[in-house]
């Protein structure tokens, strides 16, 4: 009686960060994203557009979701079998939920504000926002490739 063989997996990748609620965090948030994603071998375009998405979410995370004292997390969850990455920015402000606003802000007939929510909706499969108690938010967005590295 022959039996299958287990097939060898790629292990799946983490990444966990805390970074202080600061725009030098929120750069870091970026460039660490780049470092770890290059080093597990995340084919470019998923790496780019995680990039992208990382520098928005972080900035967000500064910008709203700032209280003294408390730093943001970062979680990278990348699986290398089906090119998959799931991002979590994680914030003390879970009473300041993002959301893409209905009219975007002008100012002098340019558009401003709103646009990074929607940057990160047509870079992602999709992205949610969880409670993290005990006050808190997570902001989740998953992003699949196509093609390996």
């Amino acid at each position: 009686m022959s039996h299958a063989l287990p097939q060898l997996t790629q292990a799946v990748r983490t990444f966990t960060q805390l970074l202080s609620s600061t725009r030098r965090g929120a750069r870091l948030a970026r460039l660490l994203t780049v470092t770890e994603l290059q080093a597990w071998g995340a084919a470019q375009d998923l790496t780019e557009r995680a990039e992208l998405v990382v520098a928005e979410l972080a900035a967000n995370a500064v910008r709203h979701g700032h209280l003294p004292s408390r730093d943001f997390r970062l979680a990278l969850t990348f699986v290398p079998s089906a090119h998959h990455l799931r991002i979590e920015v994680t914030d003390a402000r879970g009473d300041r939920l993002p959301r893409i606003p209905a009219h975007h802000a002008e100012f002098d007939g340019i558009q401003v504000g709103g646009r990074g929510l929607l940057l990160v909706a047509a870079l992602t499969d999709r992205w949610e926002t969880v409670p993290y108690p005990p006050g808190g938010k997570t902001v989740v967005a998953y992003l699949s490739s196509p093609i390996g590295g």
